[in-house]
């Protein structure tokens, strides 16, 4: 299960900033490239959070989308890696979002 690394790596930036100061919520950027799952990203989180200034704090996932270019310049956005482009049909299809990964604010017990 790759979401308990993530995980592990989440909880240690919030240790890093947070310091001393308990969490209470967390919110979290993760591209569908990185294939996580919702239910294993909370259990993973709640786990690799135990005894750290994150114990207990709920962790929001944001899931964000696979964006893609093709060579013509349109650009689109799917939850899996497309085929082709919707637009012109090219399957010269490149990746150009996805596979973020993002802590993007720490709330903290009052």
């Amino acid at each position: 299960m790759h979401e308990l690394g993530l995980c592990s790596a989440i909880v240690d930036t919030i240790e890093r900033r947070a310091g001393e100061r308990p969490v209470a919520k967390v919110r979290v950027h993760v591209g569908r490239l990185l294939h996580v799952h919702p239910e294993a990203f909370d259990q993973s989180f709640a786990m690799a959070a135990m005894g750290t200034v994150a114990d207990g704090a709920v962790a929001e996932l944001v899931l964000l989308p696979v964006k893609a270019q093709c060579p013509a310049g349109h650009t689109w956005e799917d939850e899996h890696i497309p085929p082709a482009c919707p637009t012109c049909g090219s399957v010269e299809v490149a990746l150009v979002g996805g596979d973020e990964l993002l802590l993007e604010s720490i709330e903290y017990r009052g």
